[in-house]
């Protein structure tokens, strides 16, 4: 019993406990309701006057981006006012001037008709007058037919004779003066294309011959030259074709030979063979061969050098090698490359001055003498032969032409083949050019005189300037001043008719009278 009151009551404990707790429990939820309530009154009511302050200042905002649109657009539209001024303005300026122009036309119109009809008028006034003198140009034909005798035509036919005449003697005098003119022209013009090439080409005086002096630093060398019984003399004038000639010239010994590439074949040799100290016939032998071989590339690198040095291209290598070997060959004493190049830049000169190709003529001008290189013996003339290489090496026809007749010995085909022989006689001609023998070259002045002598009136006859001019004294009671003409163009014709000279002779009369007296 004590027990079931016991628990009874721990029970009812247990359960008072957990109504207590409960009521607790719920005046605590009732007060966090409350303040929970309070504070989202309290966050209700700064929300809504934070949101008023936002509203306010994005209708702030919002009026001012307004006011910015409605200015840019007040902006725009006054500038298309403007824009739409302007062209109104123009419209109408247009439409004033269209008016005025309008208003001119209507003038010029009237202006026009009124001219149009006084000269429809005057039109029908002067055919009147046209009819009317007309009319009296024929009585007074026909007054003058019976007057003269002579029907109209007559008088025409004999009018136009007369006239006819008249013309034909002026037309031979004009075409004689022009004639004249033309002739003096050509010669000036002529004159100033060569004096202007040999001014522009500078040269160098070239003299080569057919012997060489070779110098010994002693004369014993000789001895070893000579060698046992003249053995290696021999050798050497057999491997090389010179002849070698040792006298009592101290320190020097003499190569003689016509071809100047064995002479210098011949001088390199004993230069090596006297250097080297061992000379004998194998030795001899086996120098001229390495000598040979050095000339010959020499000879293709010298015609190289040439070619490039005046601006040709695409020779054939043959050609090139016959252009090396003209450095050692010398026509009347002047070198024959350095000739060749002269001519050559000479042809060029005066090519571009007469609007001829250049390059063509200086090839032609280089290659005019190749002739007179041959390997062989020849008796072709070396313009021919010259010619046939370079057909042969497939050159052009002008170039061909050009060295075939530089000596007149064919037709002359093209303009360049006159350039080339005036180029040539030009470096031939020019002073110093070439050497002559003594004994021809005073033969040749002699001559020259002696045929200013052989005509009548000649007093005396002096060849000045090398041959290049002759000065005729006369005596003046027996030559005029015309005969004076006269016997200068007699004495340049007898010149160029009985002698053979480079380039040409200036035949010069002088005809003068002297008064003279004594006073006593």
């Amino acid at each position: 019993m004590d027990t079931t009151l016991l628990i009874v009551g721990v029970i009812a404990g247990v359960i008072l406990g957990f109504v207590i707790a409960k009521v607790l429990e719920k005046k605590n939820a009732t007060k966090v309701i409350a303040n929970a309530k309070k504070d989202a009154h309290t966050i209700v009511k700064e929300a809504k006057t934070e949101g008023e302050s936002i509203k306010k200042d994005k209708i702030l905002q919002a009026k001012e981006k307004f006011l910015e649109l409605k200015a840019e657009h007040e902006k725009v539209i006054m500038s298309k006012d403007k824009k739409i001024a302007e062209v109104e303005k123009r419209v109408r300026d247009k439409e004033s001037q269209v008016s005025s122009e309008l208003a001119k036309s209507k003038k010029v119109n009237a202006e026009l008709d009124e001219k149009i009809k006084d000269y429809n008028f005057r039109l029908d006034f002067l055919e009147k007058k046209k009819a009317e003198v007309e009319k009296m140009h024929k009585q007074q034909v026909e007054q003058l037919e019976v007057i003269s005798g002579l029907s109209a035509e007559d008088a025409k036919a004999q009018l136009l004779e007369s006239l006819k005449e008249d013309a034909k003697s002026d037309a031979m005098a004009y075409i004689q003066n022009t004639l004249e003119e033309a002739k003096l022209t050509a010669q000036q013009e002529a004159k100033k294309i060569v004096v202007n090439t040999i001014q522009r080409i500078g040269t160098e005086e070239a003299i080569d011959n057919c012997v060489s002096v070779f110098n010994l630093e002693s004369d014993d060398v000789k001895g070893r030259i000579i060698g046992r019984e003249g053995r290696n003399i021999r050798a050497l004038e057999s491997a090389t074709g010179v002849e070698i000639i040792v006298d009592d010239t101290p320190e020097a010994i003499i190569l003689s030979c016509f071809d100047s590439v064995r002479r210098e074949v011949a001088r390199l040799s004993l230069h090596r063979l006297v250097t080297d100290g061992r000379i004998h016939p194998a030795r001899i032998e086996e120098v001229v061969k390495k000598t040979t071989k050095q000339i010959e590339e020499e000879i293709i690198e010298v015609g190289k050098r040439t070619v490039i040095d005046l601006g040709i291209h695409g020779l054939h290598p043959e050609l090139i090698k016959a252009v090396g070997r003209m450095k050692y060959r010398s026509s009347y004493g002047q070198n024959l490359l350095q000739h060749s190049r002269e001519v050559a830049k000479l042809c060029g000169v005066m090519a571009a001055e007469l609007g001829i190709n250049p390059k063509l003529a200086k090839r032609a001008g280089l290659l005019h003498d190749i002739g007179k290189v041959p390997e062989t013996e020849t008796e072709t003339p070396h313009a021919i032969l010259g010619m046939e290489w370079a057909e042969k090496y497939g050159e052009k026809p002008e170039v061909c032409n050009a060295i075939g007749a530089h000596h007149d010995e064919i037709e002359m085909k093209s303009l360049l083949a006159p350039v080339v022989q005036v180029c040539d006689a030009i470096s031939g001609a020019r002073p110093g050019a070439r050497r002559q023998v003594l004994d021809s070259y005073i033969q040749r002045l002699k001559d020259l005189e002696n045929i200013a002598f052989a005509f009548n009136g000649v007093k005396k006859a002096y060849a000045i300037q090398a041959g290049r001019e002759l000065r005729v004294i006369v005596e003046s009671e027996k030559v005029s001043d015309d005969k004076a003409a006269q016997l200068s163009f007699e004495i340049s014709q007898k010149i160029q008719t009985d002698m053979t000279y480079p380039g040409q002779v200036k035949v010069t009369v002088i005809r003068e009278t002297r008064a003279v007296n004594i006073a006593k």
